[in-house]
């Protein structure tokens, strides 16, 4: 009752307006109807999505086309307009478009070994494939309704973007990216010329590999220690050892006195032969030539007496 009720007395109001307050309700009414069709068409969200360092593993499920561009680059301008039409395509064909600004991302270049641009990668179930072929929306049509990249050869498990080198050499874009910022910083913020910014860094580099260095030390030595230090008869041994190396050594000092006398006393025997050598004649010592002297007087002096 109530709602006829007030249907009957809305009639009634709008049968006691003027005929132009009537054309203006309905001219309202109408774009009002027209503004309402046409919002979610004009408030629908890009197909296109953004890949970055943080939702990355999102492409290893589904099947994928990623762009790798660039802003600065030509090509990848040229092909924008492309790539867009085929995004919004991609949602009815069941294939997730995205797009990856490397240099926003340093980490993804370096993950997917992105060498030139624009780079083109297809990714069905975490297998991934590099596209090669013409760039344009009715190629990547075909490429995915016709099933051609199963004619393509995935990339290696050990270059893939989710194994240990790639994951390495993600970390090192990275610290390239953040080096060069900071030697940006260093020249454009603080002033500091170009060779002092080369200097910090080198001194950097060499105090951290010397940090570097005495924790992988400590590490080794926690991890596997010596067995010589952990026996309990370690330290007796050492001082054992050391004793009998002074044992050794007076030994050794004491035969070292024993050859230097014995040294001399060869130098005085061989002074005295030279000695004996330098005063004795050719015909013998000077007591037997005395001698022979004598028996020849003794003869001569027996013949003449005879």
């Amino acid at each position: 009752m109530a709602p006829l009720l007030d249907h009957k007395i809305g009639d009634a109001m709008l049968s006691s307006l003027p005929w132009r307050s009537k054309s203006n309700l309905l001219t309202c009414s109408l774009l009002l109807l027209i503004y309402l069709t046409a919002q979610p068409t004009l408030a629908k969200p890009s197909s296109l999505k953004e890949i970055t360092d943080g939702n990355w593993e999102d492409i290893l499920a589904g099947e994928w086309m990623i762009e790798f561009f660039a802003p600065w680059c030509p090509a990848c301008q040229q092909l924008q307009p492309e790539w867009n039409e085929f995004a919004d395509l991609g949602e009815d064909m069941g294939v997730n478009i995205a797009k990856v600004d490397v240099t926003e991302q340093p980490g993804l270049s370096g993950r997917f070994v992105i060498t030139s641009l624009p780079t083109i990668y297809h990714c069905k179930d975490g297998v991934f494939r590099r596209y090669q072929g013409a760039r344009t929306k009715d190629d990547f049509l075909s490429f995915i309704d016709e099933k051609k990249w199963q004619g393509i050869e995935p990339v290696s498990s050990w270059f893939g973007p989710s194994s240990f080198m790639m994951n390495t050499m993600s970390a090192l874009f990275k610290l390239s990216m953040f080096i060069r910022r900071c030697h940006n910083y260093l020249i454009e913020q603080l002033g500091i010329p170009v060779w002092g910014s080369y200097v910090i860094f080198g001194l950097a580099t060499l105090f951290s590999g010397l940090v570097l260095g005495l924790i992988l030390v400590f590490i080794a030595d926690f991890v596997f220690p010596s067995r010589r230090f952990n026996s309990p008869n370690y330290y007796q041994k050492k001082q054992t050892m050391e004793q009998a190396r002074l044992i050794q050594q007076l030994e050794e000092e004491q035969e070292a006195d024993g050859e230097e006398d014995d040294d001399e006393d060869d130098e005085d025997g061989e002074q005295d032969n030279v000695w004996r050598r330098r005063t004795a004649s050719p015909k013998g010592s000077p007591e037997e030539v005395l001698r022979k002297r004598v028996v020849g007087i003794r003869e001569d002096q027996d013949e003449e007496d005879s």
